[in-house]
């Protein structure tokens, strides 16, 4: 099955930088494995809904902001190790949330991920 794993994230002060990390592993159902699939994030501050942030498709030639990170935010992956990461520079405040990462076989133009991560803490101070 499809495991994903996040690490990165903690506490920093506004317009320092964080990196997010996902690992990937496991075939879908399909058979499908990590260089096959869209990979994005997505965050969720408390009490609001889980939003969108940042996607990579899965030959990492194509990407896809929000408008609120855009500039700030860089997505990137290495199909060789499975790996997708989040750059996030300029962090602010408002940036604080559960970041998660995602999967799937869609493009990432659907917005839509079967498969998530665990994921992990970023707190910004002002």
């Amino acid at each position: 099955q499809v495991q994903l794993v996040q690490s990165g994230g903690g506490l920093v002060q506004a317009g320092d930088s964080l990196r997010l990390s996902c690992v990937a592993s496991g075939r879908t159902p399909s058979g499908s494995t990590f260089r096959g699939w869209s990979m994005g994030w997505f965050r969720q501050a408390p009490g609001k809904e889980r939003e969108f942030v940042a996607a990579i498709n899965w030959s990492g030639d194509t990407t896809d902001y929000a408008d609120s990170v855009k500039g700030r935010f860089t997505v990137a992956r290495d199909n060789t190790v499975r790996t997708v990461w989040l750059q996030m520079n300029s962090l602010k405040p408002e940036d604080t949330a559960v970041y998660s990462c995602a999967a799937d076989e869609r493009p990432i133009t659907s917005y839509e991920y079967d498969y998530w991560g665990q994921g992990t803490q970023v707190t910004v101070s002002s």
